[in-house]
């Protein structure tokens, strides 16, 4: 005999007609007792007979082992339960769908009478009396609007602006206003047929004297609604109805900030912005106490203070952080201690972020492993990708899902645990912080967003072919054919019954337009083959003619351009316009790297810097100033711009001989200069055209040949001609300190680098030798390693960036040399660079360490390609110095390249070659005459270099 049931509560809700309807199966089965049901449908008898108790809908799993214990039909069942659900999730705030149960597992308690927390949801208007913190920003908002006939309420995604309308506005206007209607629409993908249904229903109430129309979501106007012409005539009805005169409706946009630029580009919304918007920001600590509080005291909870303390703390200057804090706090709710929301439950729920993705995931962890592929595909649809903006949610109809039991099972899940929204027809995700929060759906967006979009396309060509009656002419064809075809064999169950449809009819039209365009071609192939025999006979002949002619053009050219090249070098510096003319002549008769390397050397700014040689230079960190060195016993600050010439700024005095070397402080406000009268000075260059002594440094013993700051600027190494180093303290710039003094070459040390990292320090000197130094504790520095290959002296040392390869400079056979120093305790030789017909006396790596600068005695400066510093190449060569070069530097960006020369000169040329060359062709007018063509290319018609050379 079957135990008696509770009866029923009274009333006639979904939820006890569905219950009802369970239990009229059980009797017409003859009221079998639930331990025999729960036998065979493999849950509990208390499982099951909650399911027939009118408490909340069971879960569809639940509702088939029932339906199916009762020998009825499970489809039938299938749909009604479907349903229900649909029907709840319009008509419900609070999830009456219980969790999914496994075999045999237990009801859940009931839950108490009204939720205090609305998760993820908006507030609408009945949630008022949950609503709290906004009261302030709901009186400007009244205010505003009560000015303007048109208001824009903007503000980041999760700020709050929906439930503001909702909740906030909405009721207000309810009660201060009640002749007034309002109505609340969405955009969507068609939003002139919205804002028309709005209208119309508006219409209704007679007694309504004015009309409020809350248009929420109004970004749904650029990411879902894909006409550029519907969205700009529903922008302008909606905007031109509301301040036309005499009209009585008064519109309220709730606009996401990061849509903010895209309204600017529609004229009507620009004054709308400018004169009537209220902008949501963060709440206050106070109005965050109040929206964690208040509602829990009116549902006669408590809120724990540390529970409190921690909320306010996440959510504070946060502007999207509320829906993730609605969610914790709903989560923490179900997890209360009696009637205190506590601590403990709120780090159970999974704390501030957590609890959302902890809530995703157990969706995920709840499903099958195909109904996990199809709660990718469904989350994956609702959202809709982000062109310079964050991705955004993207309501699709219900149908455009697969209608199969796994996807209803998938979307009643996540209805229930409030991360979709069912309603009227529509799926939507309840709030855009489940993109942020959840990182598994983070992770499916990166994966596939190229596919994301590509099917987006598809969608919506699909919509166009079917609104257009399947027109032929609206199908995909070629590349997005292709395309298409690759996402539907990779995603075949992504795709709906439409756009397989589009899919498979473009595919079918462009098989008929292969086949006709294969029966063409082989009508026209028997013809082409006569005319191809007629064509090869004249063509062999009339290549030979030209290709011969061309040869000879092509070898008269290069001579030509060859003997340019060399010869405008004398004119750089006595006529510089006429050697860019002709250097640009050459170079576009015959591009190649010969008369590129003249074009660039004759395009550099020429700066007579000093009366006597320049030996030495430094960019400040900034790169707005160059500093140089010379053998008049000065040095001199530039102000620079580029290539442009330089500008003098100061020049300073005291040294009492010629100076050998200078170097900036990493903070660009300290120069160091050392001369040959054996000191070492400090100046303050903070203010450039000021400069001030701060300190000399004596002791090194004999002429001050090389200094360099550490990476921290902390320490500068001083070297000098009797073969020994100095490590400075530079706490104090006005008192710098000796740390210590090292030993070990044999002669003058001429170069010191640091390492980038600040812990080795390079040095190289005339024995022929270069050292590294562990100076991590430049007070107690370590030896290293001796680096031996040069035959001679070595006078420079440069590291790269990365610290890794060491470049020494010096003359002999082999004058600059690369070595791996990766591990500067067994250094080991990569390279050796040849080219240089003289000794080099500086190199330099370029700021992204893929160019290495070199400067030498035979009157050029080289780049060269160090990208892979085992195998390097030359890229250019520079000249235009009258004698040796002595020193050469980058400007901290890399564009610009400084080379200082015995010749008195500084000279600045751009590294971006290809863009000097255009800049030249771009700026060079036809200054040269016909005669000083005729001149310099005899054989070649007249024609301005930058006029279209015409080749003959």
């Amino acid at each position: 005999m079957a135990r008696k049931e509770r009866p029923l509560d009274d009333g006639d809700g979904p939820l006890l007609r569905f219950a009802a309807a369970l239990r009229r199966l059980r009797h017409d089965a003859g009221s079998p007792p639930y331990r025999r049901l729960a036998a065979s449908a493999h849950y509990s008898v208390a499982t099951l007979s909650e399911a027939a108790a009118g408490r909340r809908l069971p879960s569809l799993d639940v509702t088939l082992a029932y339906v199916r214990a009762c020998g009825a039909d499970t489809g039938e069942w299938e749909r009604r339960w479907h349903a229900v659900a649909a029907e709840l999730s319009a008509g419900s705030r609070d999830p009456v769908v219980e969790p999914a149960d496994g075999p045999g597992a237990d009801p859940p308690q009931d839950a108490p009478e009204g939720v205090p927390y609305v998760g993820l949801s908006a507030f609408r208007a009945e949630d008022a009396g949950l609503f709290f913190g906004r009261e302030r920003l709901v009186e400007d908002l009244l205010a505003t609007l009560a000015r303007h006939r048109v208001v824009a309420l903007v503000g980041a995604s999760g700020a709050g602006k929906s439930s503001l309308l909702h909740a906030g506005l909405l009721p207000r206007l309810h009660r201060d206003a009640p002749h007034t209607a309002a109505r609340v629409l969405t955009p969507g993908p068609d939003p002139l047929s919205r804002l028309e249904e709005a209208l119309a229903a508006a219409r209704a109430p007679a007694t309504a004297e004015e009309l409020v129309l809350v248009v929420d979501q109004f970004e749904e106007v650029f990411t879902v609604c894909a006409d550029p012409a519907a969205r700009a005539r529903f922008i302008t009805a909606l905007v031109d109805g509301a301040q036309r005169p005499g009209s009585r409706c008064r519109v309220v946009l709730g606009v996401r900030a990061d849509f903010y630029a895209h309204c600017t580009r529609h004229a009507p919304l620009v004054a709308v912005l400018r004169d009537a918007q209220t902008v949501v920001g963060p709440m206050t600590a106070a109005e965050l106490r109040r929206v964690v509080v208040e509602p829990a005291r009116r549902a006669g909870l408590t809120v724990e203070g540390a529970l409190q303390a921690t909320l306010v703390a996440h959510a504070h200057g946060q502007v999207g952080a509320l829906p993730l804090l609605s969610h914790a706090l709903l989560e923490t709710w179900r997890r209360r201690r009696g009637a205190a929301l506590t601590l403990d439950g709120f780090h159970a729920a999974g704390g501030f972020e957590g609890a959302l993705a902890q809530s995703a995931e157990a969706l995920h962890a709840s499903l099958t492993g195909r109904q996990q592929q199809l709660a990718r595909q469904t989350f994956v649809h609702l959202i809709a990708l982000g062109e310079g903006t964050e991705d955004t949610k993207r309501p699709v109809a219900r149908d455009e899902l697969p209608s199969d039991a796994d996807t209803a099972t998938v979307l009643a899940r996540a209805a229930r645990l409030r991360l979709l929204t069912l309603d009227d027809g529509r799926v939507e995700l309840t709030h855009e912080a489940l993109i942020r929060a959840w990182p598994r759906l983070r992770g499916w967006l990166t994966d596939d967003r190229e596919r994301i979009r590509l099917h987006r396309r598809l969608t919506e060509a699909a919509r166009a072919w079917e609104h257009l009656g399947r027109d032929p002419g609206a199908l995909y064809r070629g590349t997005r054919l292709a395309l298409a075809r690759d996402l539907a064999a990779g995603h075949a169950t992504a795709l709906t019954a439409a756009e397989r449809d589009f899919l498979d009819a473009g595919l079918a039209a462009e098989e008929a337009a292969g086949n006709s365009a294969r029966r063409r071609a082989r009508r026209l192939g028997y013809l082409v083959a006569l005319l191809a025999a007629l064509v090869v006979v004249a063509g062999v002949a009339t290549a030979s003619a030209v290709r011969a002619g061309a040869e000879v053009t092509r070898q008269r050219n290069d001579a030509v351009a060859r003997n340019l090249a060399d010869s405008t070098g004398d004119l750089t510096t006595t006529e510089p316009g006429l050697a860019v003319q002709l250097s640009l002549a050459a170079y576009r008769l015959s591009p190649t790297p010969k008369t590129r390397d003249s074009l660039v050397s004759a395009l550099m700014t020429t700066l007579p810097a000093h009366p006597k040689e320049v030996v030495a230079l430094a960019y400040r960190p900034d790169g707005r100033q160059l500093a140089t060195a010379s053998g008049d016993h000065t040095a001199r600050l530039w102000r620079t711009r580029g290539t442009d010439r330089p500008e003098p700024v100061a020049t300073l005095t005291g040294h009492g001989g010629d100076l050998r070397a200078l170097a900036y402080h990493p903070d660009g406000r300290t120069l160091a200069t050392g001369s040959a009268d054996g000191t070492a000075r400090l100046w303050d260059v903070s203010d450039p055209a000021r400069p001030t002594a701060l300190a000399s440094l004596t002791g090194q013993g004999g002429e001050v040949r090389a200094l360099a700051y550490s990476p921290d600027g902390h320490t500068l190494a001083t070297s000098g001609s009797d073969g020994s180093l100095g490590l400075w303290d530079m706490a104090d710039a006005a008192r710098p300190v000796l740390l210590a003094r090292l030993a070990g070459h044999r002669d003058a040390v001429r170069a010191v680098a640091f390492a980038p990292d600040g812990r080795t320090l390079a040095s190289a000197g005339e024995d022929a030798t270069v050292r590294l130094t562990d100076v991590t504790d430049p007070r107690r520095p370590t030896p290293l390693a001796a680096l031996e290959g040069h035959d001679t002296a070595v006078f420079s040392v440069a590291f790269s960036p990365d610290g890794a390869v060491l470049a020494s400079a010096g003359g002999g056979r082999s004058p600059i040399r690369l070595w791996n120093v990766a591990d500067p305790r067994r250094p080991a030789p990569l390279a050796t660079l040849t080219g240089h017909t003289d000794v080099v006396g500086a190199v330099v790596f370029s700021p992204d360490g893929r160019t290495l600068a070199s400067a030498g005695d035979d009157r050029t400066v080289r780049l060269w390609s160090v990208a892979r510093p085992a195998r390097p190449g030359l890229l250019t060569t520079l000249t235009g110095h009258a004698t040796a070069v002595g020193s050469v530097a980058f400007s901290p960006d890399g564009a610009v390249l400084a080379s200082g020369g015995f010749d008195t000169t500084v000279r600045l040329a751009g590294t971006d070659l290809a863009r000097v060359i255009a800049e030249a062709c771009a700026h060079t007018g036809p200054r040269i005459t016909r005669a000083q063509w005729t001149a310099h290319l005899p054989y070649v018609p007249y024609s301005p270099p930058c006029a279209g050379l015409e080749r003959p």
